[in-house]
C-alpha cells in the first residue's frame, strides 16, 4: 500500500444553516485499501461521500487534496476525471436492457466513424465481468440485467464504476435488502475490486458486512469522526461492541 493518499481531507466542514453534518474532517484514503464507512442515520456518512464524490461542496474551511496537491472548486466531474467512482445505493441501472449496455451507459464506445462499437463494447464487458468475479456461466454480455439476482446487478454497477481507470470507488450500502447469498456475492465483488489494484470506501449499516470485507473502520458520529483505525485482529463481536460503545457515549451527550 502507497504511502501517499488518493484523496486527503483537511479541517473539512459542511454545513446546512446552523446545522452541521460535518465537523473538523481529517482524513485519508489510500490506494489498495479498503475503508468500512459507519455510523448511524445522520452521523455525516452521506454528506461526506457527497463531499469526497465532488456532488456537493465543503465549506470554505478546509482542503480537498488529490495526490498531495490541493484542487479548487472540487466538482464530480473533477473527480471521475481523477479516478474517484460512485455506486449509489438504487443503482440506477436500466433493467430492461443487457449487461454490456448497462456497463457502457452514457459512456459508449464508438469507432473513428462515430458509430457504436458493440464489439468493443461486448470484449470489454466480459474483461470486467471476470475481473470482479463474476463465475457463474449462465450470464453473458448479452443478458439482460433484469434477469440478475440483486447482488449479480450490483456487480454491473460496480463493473461500470471502475471501467475508465477509477482508483476510489465509493460504494453506498452495496447490500442493502438483499439476500444472504446475494450480499455474499457483493463482498466477493468488491475483495475483487482490492485485488485488481482498487481503493473502496465501503458504506454500511450491516456491522457484519462492513467487518467482512474492511482494512480500516471510520466511525462517524454527529458529523465527527469518533474512530479511524485498522481492523486488524479485531473481531466482528470486537467491532460491533465498539460500535455500542460510541452509540452509548453519543446517546448520554
Amino acid at each position: 500500500m502507497s504511502n501517499q493518499p488518493i484523496v486527503k481531507l483537511v479541517n473539512v466542514n459542511k454545513s446546512y444553516g446552523n446545522v452541521y453534518a460535518l465537523e473538523d474532517i481529517n482524513l485519508d484514503f489510500y490506494p489498495g485499501e479498503i475503508v468500512s464507512l459507519v455510523g448511524d442515520n445522520g452521523a455525516g456518512k452521506s454528506t461526506l461521500t457527497k463531499i469526497i464524490s465532488g456532488t456537493e461542496g465543503p465549506d470554505d474551511k478546509g482542503q480537498i487534496m488529490v495526490d498531495n496537491t490541493e484542487v479548487k472548486n472540487w466538482t464530480s466531474a473533477k473527480a471521475r476525471a481523477r479516478g474517484i467512482e460512485t455506486v449509489y445505493q438504487n443503482r440506477a441501472l436500466s433493467e430492461q436492457q443487457t449487461i454490456y449496455d448497462n456497463v457502457f451507459l452514457g459512456r459508449e464506445i464508438t469507432n473513428r466513424f462515430g458509430f457504436i462499437d458493440r464489439k468493443k463494447e461486448i470484449e470489454e464487458t466480459e474483461s470486467l465481468m471476470r475481473k470482479i468475479g463474476y463465475t457463474s456461466k449462465v450470464w453473458t454480455p448479452y443478458s439482460s440485467v433484469n434477469k440478475l439476482s440483486g447482488g449479480e446487478r450490483q456487480g454491473v454497477a460496480i463493473s461500470r464504476a471502475i471501467l475508465f481507470e477509477s482508483r476510489l470507488v465509493i460504494l453506498d450500502e452495496p447490500t442493502t435488502a438483499m439476500a444472504l447469498t446475494e450480499a455474499a456475492e457483493v463482498l466477493e465483488f468488491v475483495r475483487n475490486l482490492k485485488k485488481s489494484g482498487k481503493s473502496v470506501i465501503f458504506i454500511s449499516h450491516n456491522p457484519w458486512d462492513a467487518h467482512a470485507v474492511a482494512d480500516r473502520f471510520v466511525i462517524l458520529e454527529r458529523g465527527k469522526i469518533v474512530f479511524d483505525g485498522p481492523k486488524g485482529s479485531m473481531s466482528a463481536d470486537d467491532f460491533i461492541a465498539l460500535l455500542h460503545k460510541f452509540a452509548k457515549k453519543d446517546i448520554k451527550s
